[in-house]
């Protein structure tokens, strides 16, 4: 009992209980304490990957292959991105009903959450553009004459001026742009589907991205009136130029003629 005692009087015997309770208050905190943020967030990336892999499996799997290397029906996935996935599963164009010359857009099949799983799944496959945030879509203070600039340099010889699309060769075509949503008009232009050249980061940045957002919304919003007049179909200087061949010279022809009738008229009589 005396050496037990003295133990306890020891100077260090106060500072090994301390380290002794803050040790087993650790451990049972590390044992009963809610996950952390960044576990929270890869457990719940793990089940979307797998929740993708099964709708990947039903729906995508007998064109793409089953690991997204692709096949004879349909090209490989591995590296396309989860802004590839949310464009064309989010614009109903995948799954596709029928081979053809180009994918039409259509009634989307699957939910926001799926094509966020879907997305995740092929994302996983390889490293590829990520979907845009809602910051990075958004038209709010872009410059829409500059996007307007950029839009006729790289844009208007498939979907014309103002974006209402246009013939391709080959039975292809550029869609309408109007009311398409400013997400997949991002993503579009990341990834370049089908027809479309791609423009990453590095040849044209975010903001230039938004600034063509931006022209193609106003151009089409309902309160833009044509400051020329009618709008032609918004195809450019070309069809503006045939209207005034057409009706511009015919009218002054018509004119001439009437004028020349009416003067050889007068004459006879």
């Amino acid at each position: 009992m005396k050496k037990l005692s003295a133990r306890r009087r020891h100077p260090l015997a106060a500072v090994v209980v301390l380290l002794l309770a803050l040790a087993a208050t650790g451990g049972l905190y590390a044992a009963f304490a809610p996950a952390s943020k960044a576990q929270a967030d890869d457990t719940a990336q793990s089940l979307a990957i797998d929740e993708g892999k099964k709708l990947y499996s039903v729906g995508c799997a007998s064109c793409h292959g089953t690991g997204g290397q692709g096949t004879t029906d349909g090209p490989q996935l591995v590296g396309v991105g989860s802004a590839a996935v949310d464009f064309q599963v989010g614009t109903g164009r995948m799954p596709a009903q029928q081979p053809g010359a180009q994918v039409p857009k259509k009634k989307v099949i699957y939910s926001q959450a799926e094509i966020d799983q879907l997305a995740a799944y092929v994302a996983s496959l390889g490293a590829g553009p990520v979907v845009p945030t809602k910051s990075q879509v958004s038209p709010e203070g872009a410059d829409v004459a500059k996007g307007g600039d950029l839009f006729r340099t790289n844009c208007a010889q498939c979907h014309n001026f103002t974006g209402k699309g246009g013939a391709l060769t080959n039975g292809k075509y550029a869609p309408d742009l109007n009311g398409v949503d400013p997400k997949h008009i991002y993503e579009a232009m990341q990834t370049g589907p089908q027809s479309m050249p791609s423009f990453p980061d590095s040849t044209m940045p975010n903001q230039q991205k938004r600034d063509i957002i931006a022209y193609i919304k106003t151009v089409n919003s309902s309160e833009s009136a044509s400051p020329g007049g009618l709008s032609l179909g918004g195809l450019g200087p070309v069809s503006e130029g045939l209207f005034g061949w057409i009706f511009g010279l015919g009218g002054l022809i018509a004119v001439a003629i009437w004028v020349a009738a009416h003067t050889a008229k007068a004459k006879k009589s």
